[in-house]
């Protein structure tokens, strides 16, 4: 079993789903089927190290494991840990000399993107990556509609912050279209989200 720092097991999202996999995958293209976000920018950050386009990774999770049973002399199996910090973002890397930190969100909303997905220490990292020049954004799938966004911190923050001061506690997909960069699925980056930071770069954001 793995759990937080706080001592709350950790509960993973279920892949399986009673709906009807052919109606859930009916905008998606054949070759996309059944991936998630994740998968997608892990793609897309193979095809840039590839090309040398940019180096930017998964960041792995410290777990401090503290049980761990053999049933087989060559095989152990973990029965017991814990995510020895909370984590910060899910990639960062480097980019044309830019430093890149980004998290990956997906939402079943047709309509808006909770804030209850983004957690506090993740603000305060994406802040402390700003103050440093470093670039710092959110992409969010909304994954009924097959659309991609990438939000820049400075959105999210400005959200964050109204909703510290009893304002909504989502983004609506108006504000996406108006202040976020739309990322336009393809083949092969499948998520080019390098051509949106440079539109952002652009605009002084």
């Amino acid at each position: 079993m793995l759990k937080y720092p706080n001592g709350k097991p950790y509960k993973p999202k279920s892949t399986t789903s009673n709906a009807n996999p052919i109606q859930k995958n009916k905008d998606f293209s054949f070759g996309n089927r059944g991936k998630t976000l994740e998968d997608e920018i892990n793609e897309t950050n193979a095809y840039y190290l590839s090309r040398q386009i940019a180096i930017i990774h998964k960041k792995p999770v410290p777990i401090q494991i503290v049980k761990v049973e053999y049933p087989k002399r060559s095989a152990a199996v973990i029965r017991e840990a814990y995510f020895r910090t909370p984590s910060t973002t899910d990639y960062n890397g480097v980019w044309n000399g830019y430093y890149i930190d980004f998290e990956a969100k997906e939402t079943e909303s047709k309509t808006s993107f909770p804030l209850k997905n983004v957690h506090e220490h993740q603000i305060t990292h994406m802040k402390n990556v700003t103050s440093q020049q470093g670039i710092a954004f959110t992409i969010v799938r909304f994954s009924k509609l097959d659309r991609y966004f990438l939000l820049p911190f400075s959105v999210l923050y400005d959200a964050w912050c109204n909703m510290k001061n009893g304002g909504r506690k989502s983004i609506p997909i108006d504000t996406f279209e108006e202040k976020s960069y739309e990322i336009i699925p393809g083949y092969n980056p499948r998520i080019d989200y390098i051509n949106a930071i440079k539109k952002l770069i652009s605009n002084g954001e």
